[in-house]
């Protein structure tokens, strides 16, 4: 059977069941318990451009509408989801902090030497510890400017290390308690992407573009990351093929100061 071309997923979407974690009474309870994160810590949303994000955005600002907005900035993320975030902040009003990696991520990758098969390889540059340059550091940064809470869309479901991120020590309330004194929550950590789309549809929320741009080239929806362009822990599964046919002339440009991209595209 041919699909109706009038089909609108998001409208199908929206008429899901919610699942009871993510139902009226659920979330009546994750936004009082934002209302005491946010009174005990202060802090900020961590937002991505992510449906995720998203999500815990929007009950964030149900509780305060006025709520810090952090995005952490790799200096390589999709063109769409820059003009996205400024979109957004205009729409909402938001008060949004962008902080950036230092130094940006494409320059950490080309000083390694490890992307270019002519270039000499730094042995210090590429032992940067990436983890500290995109989220250690942005963190220690934006804590120290909005206080030590965080509002995150991090979800146990997305993968076992976030799973045992949440149930590690017996603790399945989704908060993260960090030895720098900082304190993170995830409202929604116990969603499901299905309950995560859902409650977009059903609150109209605008979702990044590059969704819909990654399921026009027909990649597969568990695949729908919104992060930075070059992410080595997902190099795996075709990212940069996507990254190639989607982004064709971001990828050259990208390509000429990184040849390894193509070798893996």
């Amino acid at each position: 059977m041919t699909p109706d071309p009038g089909l609108d997923l998001a409208s199908l979407r929206g008429l899901r069941t919610p699942s009871a974690k993510a139902g009226a009474a659920a979330v009546a309870h994750t936004m009082t318990r934002i209302e005491a994160h946010l009174a005990a810590h202060d802090g900020y949303v961590a937002f991505s451009g992510g449906k995720d994000s998203l999500t815990v955005l929007d009950l964030a600002r149900r509780v305060d509408p006025d709520v810090p907005v952090v995005f952490f900035d790799s200096g390589l993320d999709y063109p769409e989801t820059y003009d996205y975030l400024t979109g957004l902040a205009e729409a909402w009003k938001l008060d949004l902090h962008r902080i950036p990696a230092d130094p940006p991520l494409l320059d950490v990758l080309v000083a390694s030497g490890l992307w270019d098969h002519t270039a000499p390889v730094d042995a210090a540059a590429a032992r940067v510890d990436l983890h500290r340059v995109l989220i250690t550091e942005p963190a220690r940064r934006a804590h120290r400017l909005l206080g030590p809470g965080e509002l995150w869309g991090v979800r146990a479901d997305e993968s076992p290390a976030r799973r045992h991120l949440y149930t590690r020590g017996g603790r399945r309330d989704g908060t993260i308690t960090r030895t720098d004194g900082t304190s993170a929550y995830g409202p929604i950590w116990n969603w499901t992407t299905s309950d995560v789309w859902a409650h977009i549809a059903r609150h109209r929320l605008p979702a990044n573009p590059v969704y819909a741009k990654l399921l026009e080239l027909g990649v597969p929806t568990q695949q729908h990351r919104i992060s930075h362009l070059i992410d080595g822990d997902h190099l795996d599964r075709g990212r940069l093929t996507w990254l190639r046919r989607g982004w064709p002339t971001l990828f050259e440009e990208l390509a000429h100061v990184l040849p390894r991209l193509r070798q893996l595209a």
